[in-house]
C-alpha cells in the first residue's frame, strides 16, 4: 500500500491521520511536496511542523501518510535497538527504487555482518593507502603560497572518490580516469536521489530523467564488472565488495548493496571531511586540543588501525561535526505493525520519519546546541543518546562508520602539519538534503605548523 488516495476511501485516509497532530495535504495528487519544496528541504520543513505541532506530527508525501518523530523521548519508543536494517539505506533503497532489501530478520542481520566485516576488513587492508592519499592531499597544500584560498569542497570530494572507490572497488580506481567517469556519474546520481526526489521534478523533464536512468546504468554496469571478477577468486587487498560476494546473497542483492554502499559512503565521507575541516577553522582552541592529542597519542609515528581507537578527542570532534552540520537530518522506518507513540496510534504501513535534524538541534538535549564544542561529549549520556540516535555504537550506518575512519587518517595527516585558517567574511551556509553540504563552496586558507 502506498498510501490511500482520497477519493472513495478518502474518510479512512483522513481517520487514519486522526489524532496525530499535522497538516492536511495541500494538494490531492502531490499531498504536501508544494510545502516541503516552498520550504527549502525535507528538514526545513520538519523543523517549522515539530514547532508549531510539538513531537509527534503528520503530513503527505503524495497519497501516503507520514509521521515524523521529533524529540530524543519519542525517538526512543520507536526506535528498536534489535532492528537489523538500516533507516539510512532502507530511504536509498526505495528512492533508487531496489526492492531486495527487504528480508526476514535474519536475512537483515546476516547483511549487517557482512557489511561490517567488509567495513573493517577493507579499511584494515586499505590503510596504508589511505594514508597515502592523506599525505598527497597534504603536500598539495604545503605547496600553495600561505595566501591562497583553497577549494574545500571540491578538495575532500575528489579525495573521498579516490580512497572510497579503491576501498570498495579496488583497483580499476588506481585509473584517475576511471575516479572522474565514476564521479560523474555519481554526481549526476545523487543530484537527484540525494534531494530526495522531493520535488518530483525528475518525472517531469525527459532530458534529466534520461540523464539520470543512464548514470545508473554505467554505475550498475561497473560493478557488475568487478562483482564478477571478484567472484571465487583470491586478491592481495580486501575489497568492501569481497565481502558481499562471498556473503549468501544473490546477485541482484549484491548489486544493489554495493550500489548503495559506495553512492552513500562517497558522499558521507566527502562531506563529513568537509565539515569537520570548517568547523576546525572557527575554532583555534579546539585544533590546538586535537593537535596535542595527535602527538600524545602517535608521538612521530603515523596513525595506524590501533591507534584510532586512542584518538578519543578526535573521535568527539567527529561526532560533534556529525551533529551541528546535521549531516543526515533525515531517516527513515517502515511500521511494519500497528505501533503507539505517546497516545498517538501509528497505523501499519504508515512510513514514520526520524527527524535527526530537529533532534541534535534541541535545546534540551544538548544544550547551547548551534555552538561546535566537541567536549560536549565528554559526557556519557550525550554519548549515549547519540549512539540512540544511530551515529555511533552498534547503531551507526556503515557507511557513517566508514566515514569516521577515513576522517580520523586524514585529520591526523593534516592536523599535525597545518593551521586550518577560515577565509575573511565567508560564511558557509548548509544545504540540507539526505547529506548535508555546503550551499556554495566553502573555502579556506591553510599555514605550516613549525
Amino acid at each position: 500500500m502506498v498510501g490511500r488516495g482520497r477519493g472513495s476511501e478518502g474518510s479512512e485516509a483522513s481517520r487514519q491521520a486522526a489524532g496525530i497532530p499535522g497538516i492536511t495535504p495541500t494538494e490531492e495528487k502531490d499531498g504536501n511536496l508544494p510545502d516541503i519544496v516552498n520550504s527549502g528541504s525535507l528538514h526545513e520543513f520538519l523543523v517549522h511542523l515539530h514547532e508549531r505541532h510539538g513531537p509527534v506530527v503528520s503530513f503527505w508525501f503524495g497519497r501516503r501518510l507520514v509521521v515524523s518523530l521529533g524529540t530524543v523521548d519519542v525517538l526512543k519508543q520507536h526506535i528498536n535497538p534489535n532492528q537489523t536494517s538500516d533507516p539510512f539505506e532502507t530511504m536509498l533503497k526505495s528512492l533508487l527504487r531496489y526492492q531486495s532489501g527487504d528480508g526476514n530478520v535474519s536475512e537483515n542481520f546476516t547483511r549487517k555482518k557482512l557489511y561490517e566485516n567488509g567495513v573493517a576488513n577493507s579499511l584494515k587492508s586499505n590503510f596504508a593507502l589511505l594514508l597515502k592519499l592523506s599525505k598527497e592531499l597534504l603536500d598539495k597544500w604545503l605547496s600553495y603560497p600561505e595566501s591562497q584560498h583553497v577549494p574545500l569542497c571540491q578538495h575532500m570530494l575528489g579525495f573521498a572518490m579516490k580512497s572510497v572507490t579503491r576501498m570498495v572497488m579496488g583497483s580499476t580506481f588506481e585509473d584517475d580516469q576511471e575516479v572522474i567517469r565514476f564521479q560523474k556519474n555519481h554526481g549526476i546520481v545523487w543530484s537527484e536521489i540525494g534531494k530526495g526526489f522531493l520535488d518530483g521534478s525528475l518525472d517531469k523533464s525527459t532530458t534529466r530523467k534520461k540523464q539520470y536512468e543512464d548514470a545508473l546504468m554505467q554505475l550498475e554496469s561497473i560493478l557488475k564488472k568487478i562483482i564478477k571478477e571478484r567472484k571465487g577468486r583470491n586478491f592481495s587487498q580486501y575489497i568492501f565488495i569481497d565481502s558481499l560476494v562471498q556473503g549468501n546473497l544473490n546477485d541482484q542483492q549484491i548489486l544493489e548493496d554495493s550500489m548503495i554502499f559506495s553512492l552513500a559512503s562517497c558522499i558521507i565521507t566527502a562531506k563529513l571531511c568537509t565539515w569537520a575541516i570548517c568547523f576546525l577553522t572557527t575554532s583555534e582552541e579546539v585544533q590546538k586540543k586535537l593537535c596535542e592529542e595527535i602527538d600524545q597519542v602517535l608521538g612521530k609515528d603515523p596513525v595506524t588501525p590501533e591507534k584510532i581507537e586512542q584518538l578519543r578527542y578526535c573521535r568527539q570532534v567527529l561526532c560533534e561535526t556529525v551533529r551541528t552540520a546535521k549531516l543526515t537530518p533525515v531517516s527513515a522506518r517502515l511500521q511494519v505493525t500497528e505501533g503507539k507513540i505517546d497516545k498517538f496510534v501509528i497505523p501499519r504501513e504508515t512510513l514514520v520519519l526520524y527527524a535527526l535534524g530537529v533532534v541534535l538541534q534541541d535545546p534540551s538535549t544538548w544544550p547551547s546546541p548551534y555552538k561546535f564544542d566537541p567536549d560536549r561529549f565528554d559526557d556519557a549520556s550525550i554519548r549515549k543518546t547519540f549512539s540512540l540516535l544511530g551515529f555511533s555504537g552498534t547503531q551507526e550506518c556503515p557507511e557513517l562508520r566508514f566515514a569516521y575512519t577515513v576522517s580520523t587518517v586524514l585529520l591526523s595527516v593534516l592536523v599535525r602539519s597545518l593551521h586550518l585558517l577560515p577565509v575573511e567574511g565567508q560564511a558557509v551556509e548548509a544545504k540540507y538534503e539526505l547529506v548535508t553540504s555546503a550551499k556554495e563552496e566553502a573555502w579556506i586558507s591553510v599555514s605550516k605548523r613549525h
